[in-house]
This record gives C-alpha cells, sequence and structure tokens, in this order.
C-alpha cells in the first residue's frame, strides 16, 4: 500500500459493521503497536485488546457515553507505562511515555485502514474509571481507546489547513 494514500484516505470511523475481527488481522494489529519506535527503546507502553460486551459497555460509559465504543467488534486500551521514569525523569512521564503510546496507535491505524478496517482515537474518558474497570496496575495510564472494525460507512475527508499554516521552514 502507497502510505501517503494510507495517511490521506484514512478516516476516524465511529460505525461498525457487525462483523468479527480474524484472529490473524488481529495479531497483524498487535505486531503493528509493538513495532513502533519508542523513547530509549524502553517500550513503556501496554495495549488492551478487549472483546469483552460487558467490559465495552464500561468502557463507553467511562468514555463520556461514547456508545459507537461499544458497538465496535474490538476495542483496544492504550496505556503507558509510568516506570519510563526511571530512565527518563518527569519528561519520560510527562510526554515520553504519552509519545509512545501515540506512534504505536499511528502505525496501527494504518495497518487497520491497509486491511479494511477502521478506526477512532478516543482520547475523552474518565482515566480512573477506566483503570478500574480494566484493573491496571498502578504503574499503567491509559491514554487512549481505540474502537476498531469494519466500517458501515466513510466520511468525508474533513478540512485541512493549508501547509503555509501548519509549517514553518526555517533555513
Amino acid at each position: 500500500m502507497d502510505i501517503m494514500k494510507a495517511v490521506k484516505e484514512r478516516r476516524s470511523i465511529r460505525d461498525f459493521q457487525k462483523k468479527p475481527i480474524p484472529d490473524d488481522l488481529a495479531k497483524k494489529l498487535m505486531e503493528a503497536l509493538i513495532w513502533a519506535p519508542s523513547a530509549g527503546n524502553l517500550q513503556s507502553r501496554k495495549f488492551y485488546f478487549v472483546l469483552n460486551d460487558s467490559v465495552k459497555r464500561m468502557l463507553a460509559r467511562a468514555a463520556l457515553n461514547q456508545n459507537f465504543i461499544a458497538e465496535a467488534p474490538l476495542v483496544i486500551v492504550g496505556c503507558a507505562d509510568r516506570r519510563i521514569s526511571s530512565k527518563y525523569g518527569d519528561r519520560g512521564v510527562d510526554l515520553y511515555m504519552i509519545q509512545d503510546v501515540a506512534v504505536s496507535i499511528m502505525g496501527m491505524m494504518l495497518v487497520a485502514h491497509e486491511n479494511g478496517l477502521g478506526s477512532t482515537w478516543v482520547g475523552a474518558f474518565h482515566e480512573k474509571d477506566v483503570a478500574k474497570i480494566l484493573q491496571l496496575p498502578a504503574h499503567l495510564r491509559p491514554v487512549a481507546i481505540v474502537p476498531v472494525g469494519y466500517p458501515s460507512k466513510i466520511p468525508s475527508p474533513p478540512p485541512r489547513v493549508s501547509l503555509r499554516e501548519a509549517v514553518e521552514v526555517i533555513e
């Protein structure tokens, strides 16, 4: 697949078909997550693949009642690992561990798109509720909830700012 084409065509999908994701495709998503770069190669992240309908409903409630989360066949919760602080201190906890999860999820979202799946990044949720639902250890912080599935509909591309507005070239 042409990477630029995938970047431009990928959309945030919030409407999913009631069709399960095959195990081999879920495994590809897992592989994409772990092969992303990370600060100091510490790989300070952990991902939960949620298939349980009851847990998905609880996550949707914790995410300010964004009920499309519960409708996805797969919900991935990306967590940052605070133990990165042992190497990078506050900057590791405040920034690097979040970046590690973000870059992993972006790669996974592109692999999902390449394989006919849709996804969206959900950042609006109550962290403590998600941590309790998943029974996370204290060193893990939930950063993103990502519902994944076969799209029922694909929205039109949203407008983008111009390159001139977004990029400054310093010569």
